[in-house]
């Protein structure tokens, strides 16, 4: 069985839910406490033995590339003024592993852009990581979670946790059936159900391994919620053809493509930071005695 070794993280999207910061600004560059999100998708996907990553970027955001980019003027000068702490970090950005990117010519919608795909990952399992989800875990990443559940069963899976019966609408949402201890078979997949219509509350949650077949599948995959190419639509039919699992992920998840969930997230991160957070701590305590 071919090991998962590549990743790819859709990136091409306009972040209307954070205009007017986005409008010149990539909502994945938006930072959280001191690093940009899309730098926690990629520290959890080296961390989960991936060994090739590709960012699908769209028109304006150099930025992102540019973040991981080496920068010798500005290693230089943290050197000269003896900022070794502030240089080892830079130096660790730049070394985190290989980076590739690809432009999404057309906003087409996620199962585009991981079409957009299909030459960088060739006919291997790989892995989607949306950077709308950042997930905390303080153990195993959730990625490599799911790596081990491909290795176990060898078919492609979808990593879900539940989700309030009014929430379902903003997911897609998987019908399963138990398997093993949070692993399910998956039956069906809808995008975006009306509440009151959902096959269950068990909502996919930006993490997926899938298998090479779903690039044939999403060539013949036709728009679907939203006028976009969904890839849920896509996985659907990939179930039908091979198994696929569903993977209920142990982690908590952030939303930070939403201004409630990045604001829950920054809140979180900023009080686990080691030097941040007793201060930050005392500051919340303090306002919240008001």
């Amino acid at each position: 069985m071919t090991k998962v070794r590549k990743a790819v993280i859709p990136a091409a999207g306009l972040g209307t839910r954070f205009l007017p910061v986005t409008k010149s600004v990539p909502k994945e560059m938006l930072p959280i406490v001191d690093k940009p999100t899309i730098q926690y998708i990629i520290e959890e996907i080296i961390a989960s033995g991936i060994e090739e990553i590709l960012i699908i970027t769209g028109r304006n955001k150099e930025i992102i590339i540019n973040h991981f980019d080496k920068v010798p003027e500005l290693e230089a000068l943290l050197k000269a003024g003896g900022k070794l702490e502030a240089l080892e970090e830079v130096e660790a950005i730049t070394n985190m592993g290989k980076i590739f990117s690809v432009r999404q010519k057309e906003a087409k919608g996620l199962g585009h852009a991981v079409l957009c795909a299909r030459e960088f990952v060739g006919n291997e399992p790989f892995a989607v990581v949306l950077g709308d989800d950042i997930v905390y875990n303080d153990g195993k990443p959730a990625l490599k979670q799911m790596i081990e559940v491909y290795d176990n069963y060898g078919a492609s899976v979808i990593g879900v946790q539940q989700v309030p019966e009014d929430q379902v609408n903003k997911y897609g949402i998987v019908s399963g059936t138990r398997l093993a201890d949070r692993i399910f078979t998956v039956n069906d997949l809808v995008e975006k159900p009306a509440v009151g219509e959902a096959p269950s509350t068990m909502a996919i949650l930006g993490r997926y391994i899938i298998t090479p077949a779903i690039f044939d599948i999403l060539e013949h995959t036709g728009t679907g919620a939203g006028g976009e190419i969904q890839l849920t639509d896509g996985l659907k039919t990939l179930a039908t053809q091979e198994k696929m699992l569903a993977y209920d992920f142990l982690g908590k998840r952030f939303d930070v493509g939403d201004k409630l969930g990045f604001l829950q997230a920054t809140v979180e991160f900023g009080l686990r930071n080691e030097q941040l957070g007793p201060d930050f701590r005392a500051y919340l305590e303090q306002l919240m005695s008001k």
